[in-house]
């Protein structure tokens, strides 16, 4: 039997796919692919790009180059980009005590700030409940909050970094509120319209049979289901620092602020499964190796189903591992293919 099939190839994606191919991929890097199947992912999908050009595509084992897919945490990174549009406007700030806007946020609570709701430091628990994943997706992004409000802090704001707590749902409302739209009608506007983005919608990983529609409570930890080609095109995005074909998503300032390291002052508490290596994180995305005053060299957002999206800003180079699988059974074979793709251009591999 076939999985993860979805309807036949668009033009759009065949195009995506297919253009501007610069080179042949590395010697090795399908056998690692293959490994990757071997160890229990139907099929991945391989995407690497260099300075905003496609290098190559690999497909390998039961996927299609449409498949559409849950990316678990992967959505992460793309919650933080819409947030940063709204603070470009200057209708959020990311220092700002949450409980100015938000008053059921009372006490210590009320002095959390967005900056520690993008960074997992805000104090509100970690991944380990799956408290926001077991909401109603029927409820508001504003319901959702008042229920993180009414649960008591696990620590101190900015002590400790726990990893996948319901933060995120809190940085949703705010957004919902300073912008009267909704946070689907705004993604579509600023991101996946812009990007063309046509394949990208917001649900739940665990309530995969809710159309978009229905869903306005949609968890912005993890509930992006979307394709290969439309992460190449977000991430090369982020790559262009905020630009990509001549339209800006976000500022230069801001992507300064996504790629600064955030967490060191705090305990690294909690760590998911397949992330316990990685040390440092961002505003919504994973510092792998942080350089001088905190910024980040290699950034990433890996997903607990195993898509592995990742830039190496320093050298240009950047990719997407597109999958489905637990992402402790494949986390060693993608940076092991990681390794492949930078060695091949020219990086050192030790990241």
């Amino acid at each position: 039997m076939r999985l993860f099939r979805s309807a036949p190839l668009c033009l759009a994606a065949a195009l995506f796919a297919t253009a501007a191919v610069a080179a042949e991929p590395p010697p090795g890097l399908k056998a690692q692919l293959e490994k990757v199947v071997a160890d229990g992912a139907p099929g991945v999908t391989a995407l690497a790009f260099k300075d905003g050009k496609l290098l190559y595509r690999l497909d390998v084992g039961d996927i299609a180059p449409d498949t559409q897919l849950p990316i678990a945490s992967a959505s992460k990174w793309m919650t933080a980009t819409l947030v940063m549009t709204v603070v470009d406007e200057g209708k959020l700030s990311l220092d700002q005590p949450i409980g100015e806007r938000l008053p059921e946020f009372t006490g210590e609570a009320g002095k959390v700030t967005l900056r520690q709701l993008m960074s997992f430091t805000a104090g509100q628990g970690s991944l380990e409940g799956f408290f926001d994943l077991r909401q109603d997706p029927h409820i508001t992004l504003a319901e959702s909050a008042r229920q993180v409000a009414a649960r008591p802090l696990t620590d101190p704001p900015g002590t400790a970094f726990r990893y996948g707590g319901p933060s995120l749902q809190v940085a949703g409302a705010l957004v919902e509120q300073a912008t009267g739209k909704t946070w689907a009608e705004l993604f579509q506007e600023r991101i996946a319209g812009p990007l063309g983005m046509t394949r990208t919608y917001w649900g739940n990983p665990l309530r995969p049979g809710l159309k978009p529609d229905e869903v306005k409570n949609p968890n912005l930890q993890a509930g992006v289901y979307t394709t290969a080609d439309d992460y190449g095109r977000f991430i090369t995005m982020l790559a262009g620092r905020g630009e990509s074909n001549g339209k800006r998503i976000i500022s230069e300032t801001a992507f300064d602020a996504m790629e600064t390291l955030q967490t060191a002052k705090a305990t690294m508490a909690y760590k998911p499964p397949g992330a316990t290596s990685l040390d440092g994180y961002a505003l919504g995305n994973w510092c792998e190796t942080v350089e001088a005053g905190g910024r980040c060299g290699m950034v990433s957002s890996p997903g607990a189903f195993g898509t592995y999206p990742w830039i190496d800003r320093d050298n240009g180079v950047y990719g997407v591992f597109f999958l489905k699988d637990r992402l402790p059974n494949v986390v060693a074979d993608i940076q092991a293919a990681r390794r492949l793709i930078l060695a091949a251009e020219g990086v050192g591999t030790s990241k």
